[in-house]
């Protein structure tokens, strides 16, 4: 580390952080040209100047069996971020997300002295409620994505600040579905199905195979369609091209793009997503969408057993009712998944209908985030 810097230790578990990493630090770098950052984050916040102590595909394990799989080494890791930090002790440490690696670390840190940001509320709202006690003893300053998140914070006697969500701030108000297309070599008339698999490689081991034996029976009853398939990394496209084999599926009008998520669905008249944050960026984007998902069946019990919500996906939780379907885990099959596409891509009222309201989710969502959540900061480094 550089002398006469701000030091602020930083960490994110996934593609999802590692956007947001990247707009704050770049954000926060406009404002005190003095900061540097460290600890772990990806490819995005390396470009914006961070030193990479751990690979960010350590933390990208998702589900309690998953997770004690690689206990151990995540473990190992917590220890050596808590040992460097205390050794060096950065002006602050921001974690974006990641509540169960970084809650433990955030409580040692500002036992410390050190200030402690979480950025991006872990969901409460929806399931293990009881958190808020530990987030109350282990972080300074809250910044939530969603508005609703606020109040829980306030009452909880937890410094909180609303700063939206960045990909409101970067995904078009109206985007332009015609000139993608052409861009992306499509015709307009094609009928075109986006299929977002994860951007974890556990997810994409679960649901490669799922996803392609719903293209083969959509082909079924569309056999011009195309489909276009989004991954996150080298990794994830070897799973899928593995999976593409295991289906004897080569031969299928499969397009696989190396990233590029949101140019698949702004070209894409439908799309099936994996329950995450892509299925906000889906709604971002206003596209009808069908959500799924699945877990280790120990797992999904145990998630089910504390939620408090019927829905998992954002659009529906943000919107506060079914506003498109869920089919997940055991329901979660080809045939079920091609019929609820083949349904909605087919219900073009129920499309308009979702078209307006994402439209006025984006505008509750776009509040300028990374300059916000920057200026919620700045306090805690003067």
């Amino acid at each position: 580390m550089a002398l006469n810097k701000t030091v602020i230790g930083i960490v994110a578990g996934e593609a999802s952080g590692d956007l947001l990493g990247q707009h704050l630090m770049l954000a926060l770098k406009a404002l005190r040209s003095d900061v540097e950052f460290v600890g772990i984050g990806g490819p995005k916040m390396q470009s914006a100047g961070m030193q990479v102590m751990f690979p960010m595909e350590k933390l990208a394990v998702f589900g309690y069996v998953e997770v004690l799989r690689h206990y151990r080494e995540i473990t190992g890791i917590r220890s050596q971020l808590r040992w460097f930090f205390l050794k060096y002790r950065p002006a602050l440490f921001i974690a974006i997300d990641a509540p169960d690696f970084n809650l433990d670390l955030e409580y040692v840190l500002k036992r410390q002295g050190i200030p402690t940001i979480h950025y991006v509320s872990p969901s409460i709202w929806a399931w293990r409620g009881e958190r808020i006690k530990k987030i109350k003893r282990a972080v300074t300053h809250m910044l939530a994505l969603f508005p609703h998140e606020s109040k829980i914070y306030r009452d909880a006697g937890v410094p909180v600040a609303y700063v939206g969500h960045p990909l409101a701030d970067i995904l078009p108000m109206h985007p332009d579905r015609e000139k993608m297309r052409e861009t992306m070599r499509i015709p307009l008339q094609a009928t075109v199905f986006a299929l977002l698999p994860g951007s974890r490689q556990s997810e994409v081991g679960k649901l490669a195979h799922l996803y392609i034996e719903t293209a083969k029976l959509i082909l079924q009853k569309i056999p011009e369609a195309r489909f276009l398939v989004p991954l996150a990394s080298r990794e994830t496209r070897m799973l899928f091209e593995q999976a593409l084999y295991d289906c004897e599926a080569e031969g299928l009008s499969i397009s696989l793009l190396f990233g590029h998520a949101p140019d698949a669905m702004i070209a894409a008249d439908i799309v099936l997503v994996a329950s995450g944050t892509a299925t906000l960026e889906c709604a971002l984007l206003k596209r009808p969408m069908v959500i799924t998902y699945r877990l280790n069946q120990l797992t999904w019990w145990m998630m089910k057993r504390k939620s408090y919500l019927p829905y998992f996906g954002l659009p529906n939780i943000l919107c506060g009712r079914f506003v498109v379907p869920e089919i997940m885990q055991d329901d979660a099959t080809a045939e079920n998944l091609s019929q609820a596409l083949l349904n909605l891509l087919n219900d073009q009222d129920a499309i308009a209908q979702l078209v307006e309201t994402f439209t006025a989710l984006h505008h509750i969502l776009r509040q300028n985030t990374a300059q916000k959540a920057a200026a919620a900061i700045l306090p805690y480094l003067l």
